[in-house]
């Protein structure tokens, strides 16, 4: 028997192959534009917009290895001024500029931010989540310096530097700075030393009348909540902070780190903003 007579294809079964390999080009050619377009029109995950609020000795560059971690995981991120002139004021200036933000929001505070956002976010229903990071989260009527009477030890009072400074309606109010010379052992130990020396030139003073005015509002109470408590704080101390998220049923991370924790240790408080982030979408 001849094999090469046997093995040689006719032009028939050419044509029958060469029909077949046509149908099945056509079938993934139609194909793969419809998944393409299937996967193109599928919704996309929108990530929440991510509001960051400074506290008191700080301003918006103490967020910004914060910002570099969540923008590079795709959340819009904004860290406004927050003003430092009073608590009533500071949250209404917060208030107003929630308004701005379209979508859901995670709003973040850190130290006296904290009581800046609990106030803020209580009217404000794009607010999906609240994250305290060394922060203050006071009750309505409740002051900052009631917090840190009720739980002493903080060494922050023996540090500051009282600068007079006009009232706008006349006048005198007080400006609170950490002393240079003070500062990094007392906000941020943990910071290298050169980066403490510029955080300490360039603070942003506290009006002294803030750590006495009552929060008018407690958003922790209606929206959920996470804490970032900071174990070496010589700002607010151990026992608060854990006295706070607690009462807040706040999803909590202890963390070994000083007041300063977004300059420190900015990948741990991206973890949990990301944390209460992913919550809010459904």
């Amino acid at each position: 028997m001849n094999l090469k007579t046997v093995f040689r294809p006719t032009r028939k079964s050419v044509a029958v192959l060469g029909a077949a390999a046509g149908v099945a080009a056509l079938t993934l050619t139609a194909t793969a534009p419809a998944n393409a377009a299937k996967a193109a029109h599928r919704p996309q995950e929108k990530k929440p917009t991510v509001v960051l609020v400074h506290g008191a000795f700080a301003d918006s560059s103490s967020w910004n290895g914060v910002v570099t971690r969540l923008k590079h995981a795709g959340y819009p991120v904004v860290a406004p001024a927050n003003p430092l002139r009073g608590l009533a004021s500071d949250s209404a200036y917060v208030h107003s500029f929630l308004k701005s933000v379209r979508g859901p929001v995670v709003l973040v505070g850190h130290s006296y931010g904290g009581s800046v956002i609990s106030e803020a976010a209580a009217d404000s229903p794009n607010v999906k989540a609240l994250v305290y990071i060394a922060a203050f989260a006071p009750d309505k009527g409740e002051t900052v310096t009631q917090i840190s009477d009720k739980f002493p030890g903080g060494t922050l009072g023996e540090t500051l530097n009282p600068v007079p400074f006009p009232l706008p309606g006349g006048g005198t109010g007080t400006d609170l700075y950490i002393k240079a010379d003070k500062f990094r052992a007392q906000f941020a130990a943990d910071v290298p030393k050169t980066v403490a020396e510029q955080m300490a030139a360039t603070q942003r003073p506290v009006a002294a009348s803030v750590f006495d005015e009552k929060a008018a509002g407690a958003a922790w109470r209606t929206i959920p909540s996470w804490d970032l408590v900071t174990t070496q704080d010589k700002n607010i101390t151990l026992a608060a902070q854990r006295f706070m998220a607690g009462r807040a049923h706040a999803h909590t991370v202890e963390i070994k780190a000083s007041h300063a924790v977004s300059v420190s240790r900015p990948d741990a408080v991206t973890r949990i903003i990301e944390q209460a982030a992913r919550s809010t979408v459904r």
